[in-house]
């Protein structure tokens, strides 16, 4: 028996505080984070925002046994989650019991769905609404794909269009679009599997790039219009946001890692201390004291390791290729999905890969005119450690819950066809429970 995957996320209620976990769970590190949230007053610019998040608790580790977002060694991811978890938990003073995570890999995938139905001239009503939705949730399914979020993105009556909420409002034909955004289900599975062996339940599995989004975007950026690219380690994602919506979702293979394999294989030198120069002097434009400044590295050959003193413009010119062809490829991905990128087009570089030095100033050059750097916003408690890009998507997934409200699921079959044992008085009393409270 195939395990579930996980159901709509229930929004948080905006009078209440509460206390989430989250697990990201990357292809360098798996990050958990423990945070308390209270109910807050309207932002200026995080107007979304019902809750304001103080960490309690934070623990992240060496990510193993993730390749490209997915899980390649079952044993190795599960020791990695409860490493990290029982380092949040010990400095929260808190037990996890359930947690939100986030899918990266699984070849993400976004569908734009619309569908019209007539509401014959009276006032829109509620069931109205579930009607049009439905009608587009039912064109988004397919074999093999787990549907992450199912996001209405506008409403239509009649010729008026971008309506934001259409209940009370008057017209002949309801429409609505939809995007749809799935992975595949088999990756999703295994992802669970892996939490669920640390004896966690999963709440919630939210795309790595929309939890991104949430956490780094003001309010007027989505609504005016950003491409947010995802640099990790193992994938970039090239999410794109308008009219206050996600409405394009797309990711590749290729990420920070894939820099430091170039520099190890271009130097001759062990994948730590590449890491460890892609950190501390790589960038990704050359400058005229390159070639006079030089790096020690330990090169690995035949007879043994050699110390060694290279020109740091020899390392600049194994970067700078990868690092140009990362920035090519969301460029191509923007125009694929008919997007050309343009000099007005706001671009947000965001994930651990995004802090090469050099980065933002290759992004302006290649893929647009407009680009700023996002790191997690409106978040309280965090080390400073904590508060740079390779975090926003583990941020993010605390924002999810409160706009999970405004997705849309349809009922899972065992909701909709209840066994023969829930059809009397006291399932039917338990199912009203359960949906009004």
């Amino acid at each position: 028996m195939k395990p579930p995957l996980p159901s709509r996320l229930r929004p948080l209620s905006v009078r209440k505080s509460a206390i989430l976990s989250v697990l990201d769970i990357g292809t360098s590190k798996i990050v958990c984070l423990i945070a308390r949230l209270n109910p807050s007053g309207p932002s200026e610019s995080l107007r979304g925002r019902t809750h304001r998040c103080r960490i309690l608790g934070i623990g992240h580790q060496r990510s193993r046994g993730i390749k490209g977002g997915a899980v390649v060694d079952m044993e190795a991811v599960e020791g990695a989650i409860r490493l990290a978890v029982d380092a949040a938990e010990r400095m929260a003073g808190v037990q996890v019991e359930s947690v939100i995570i986030n899918a990266t890999g699984g070849r993400l995938a976004s569908q734009l769905f619309d569908a019209k139905v007539s509401v014959a001239g009276r006032a829109v009503s509620e069931a109205d609404v579930h009607r049009v939705l439905e009608a587009c949730t039912a064109r988004g399914g397919r074999d093999g794909r787990a549907v992450l979020h199912s996001l209405p993105i506008g409403f239509s009556l009649g010729e008026t269009r971008h309506i934001h909420d259409p209940r009370g409002m008057i017209g002949d034909e309801l429409g609505a679009d939809m995007h749809v955004l799935s992975c595949d289900a088999a990756a999703a599975r295994n992802l669970m599997l892996a939490v669920e062996r640390c004896h966690l339940g999963v709440d919630a599995m939210v795309a790595t790039p929309y939890a991104a989004g949430l956490s780094t975007l003001a309010d007027d950026e989505a609504e005016l219009g950003a491409a947010l690219i995802d640099m990790g380690a193992g994938t970039t994602s090239v999410s794109i946001f308008s009219g206050g919506h996600l409405t394009y979702v797309d990711a590749f293979a290729v990420g920070g890692n894939h820099v430091t394999t170039d520099i190890a294989r271009g130097l001759s030198i062990r994948l730590a201390d590449a890491e460890r120069l892609k950190t501390l002097y790589g960038g990704c434009l050359p400058s005229a004291s390159d070639e006079r400044e030089t790096i020690a590295v330990v090169q690995v050959g035949e007879d043994g390791e050699h110390p060694a003193h290279l020109p740091k413009a020899h390392l600049i010119r194994i970067i700078k290729p990868r690092a140009e062809e990362i920035l090519e490829l969301v460029r191509d991905r923007l125009k694929g999905a008919g997007l050309p990128a343009h000099s007005g087009r706001r671009l947000v570089l965001t994930g651990g890969a995004s802090q090469l030095a050099g980065m933002q100033e290759a992004a302006k050059r290649i893929v647009s005119g407009q680009v700023r750097t996002g790191r997690p916003l409106g978040v309280q408690g965090l080390p400073e450690s904590a508060k740079s890009p390779a975090f926003s998507a583990a941020v993010g997934l605390l924002v999810y819950p409160q706009v999970s409200g405004n997705e849309h699921f349809r009922p899972s079959r065992q909701t909709a066809t209840p066994g023969p044992e829930s059809n009397g008085y006291i399932g039917r009393v338990g199912r009203w429970l359960k949906s009004s409270f």
